[in-house]
C-alpha cells in the first residue's frame, strides 16, 4: 500500500500538526475543516512553525535562503479544503477531530463512502476504540489507529494501534507513514488508551485525587513528580495542558465501559473545573492560570 496523498479531517491543536510532519515527509497533504476560520487559524499555525524551524536552521549553521526554501517547500505540499469530498482521491486520510465518539463514528462512516477502495483510514484517537471506528467506515480492514502526541511536531512517539479486523497491510503501511514522518512507532492492540494514555491517565487521576483529599496542593504535587521522578511537568498541570475537557470526556468513557476497571475514576474537582468553564489552556484557567501555551 504505497501512500503518496494524505488527508487530515480537523486542523486544531493535533491536526495542523500532523498535516506539518506529514509534508515535511514528503506527502502531499490536504487538511480539511469545518470553517474558514478554523482553517485560516491551522494553517498559520503551520506557518509560525515552519518559520521557528527555518530559525533553528540557521542556528545551526543552515544558510538562510536555504532554510527558508525548504521550509517554503514544505508548506507548498500543503493546501486545505472545506470540502469532505476533496479527500476522495487520498491514499490516507487522518482524523483529527473533537474527542467524541459520535463525531467520531459519524466521520467515519462518511470517509467510507468517499474515500477510494483502496484508501487507509486512522484516527488519532487518545481514548476511543479503533475497531468502533472501522466498523462505522464498512472498512474495517482498513481502518488503524495513528496516535500522535502533542506537540506533534517535536514529539517523536506514534503509537500504531492494530485493532482485531486490520489487516497486516494496513498496519505496515500506517508504521510506515508513522516512520516517514520521523516519528518512532510503538505497535499496540486495541486496548484502552492505548499505551500511553492506558498508564498516564490513572496516573493524573490519582493527581487530582490527592488534591481533593487536601494530601498536598498542586504546585507540591507538580513539583514532586518533576524533580522526583524527572518528569517535565507535573500531572495537575499536564491536566491543564491537555485540556480538562479532554481529560474528563476519556474518564467518562472510560468508567462507562470499562465499569470494573478501579483504575478509571473520576474526580469531583475535574467535574467542578469543567462546570466553572475553566479548561485550562486553552480558556487561560484550569488549575492554574495561562497565558497562550505559557503557565502563569
Amino acid at each position: 500500500m504505497a501512500i503518496q496523498k494524505v488527508g487530515v479531517v480537523g486542523c486544531g491543536l493535533m491536526g495542523h500538526g500532523i498535516a506539518q510532519v506529514a509534508a515535511q515527509g514528503g506527502f502531499d497533504v490536504l487538511v480539511v475543516e469545518t470553517e474558514q476560520g478554523f482553517l485560516d487559524k491551522g494553517l498559520a499555525r503551520i506557518d509560525k512553525s515552519l518559520a521557528k524551524l527555518a530559525e533553528k536552521a540557521v542556528e545551526k549553521g543552515k544558510p538562510a535562503e536555504q532554510a527558508k526554501a525548504e521550509s517554503a517547500a514544505v508548506r507548498a505540499r500543503i493546501r486545505g479544503s472545506l470540502e469532505r469530498k476533496a479527500l476522495a482521491d487520498r491514499d490516507l486520510v487522518v482524523e483529527a477531530i473533537v474527542e467524541d465518539l459520535g463525531e467520531k463514528r459519524a466521520l467515519f462512516a462518511d470517509l467510507g463512502r468517499i474515500c477510494k477502495p483502496s484508501a487507509i483510514l486512522a484516527s488519532n484517537t487518545s481514548s476511543f476504540p479503533i475497531a468502533e471506528m472501522g466498523k462505522a467506515s464498512g472498512r474495517p480492514a482498513q481502518t488503524v489507529g495513528l496516535h500522535f502526541f502533542n506537540p506533534v511536531q517535536l514529539m517523536r512517539l506514534v503509537e500504531v494501534v492494530k485493532a482485531p479486523a486490520t489487516s497486516d497491510d494496513t498496519f505496515a503501511a500506517a508504521r510506515a507513514f508513522g516512520e516517514a514522518c520521523g516519528k518512532t512507532p510503538v505497535a499496540c492492540k486495541d486496548t484502552p488508551g492505548f499505551v500511553v494514555n492506558r498508564l498516564l491517565v490513572p496516573y493524573m487521576v490519582q493527581s487530582l485525587l490527592m488534591l481533593e483529599r487536601g494530601d498536598a496542593t498542586a504546585a507540591d504535587i507538580d513539583a514532586a513528580m518533576q524533580l522526583g521522578c524527572g518528569h517535565p511537568m507535573g500531572p495537575i498541570e499536564l491536566t491543564d495542558y491537555v485540556g480538562i475537557d479532554t481529560t474528563l470526556s476519556i474518564l467518562e468513557g472510560w468508567v462507562k465501559a470499562y465499569p470494573s476497571e478501579s483504575a478509571f475514576a473520576i474526580p469531583a474537582i475535574l467535574e467542578k473545573k469543567k462546570a466553572e468553564g475553566k479548561l485550562g489552556r486553552k480558556s487561560g484557567e484550569g488549575f492554574y492560570k495561562w497565558q497562550g501555551d505559557k503557565r502563569l
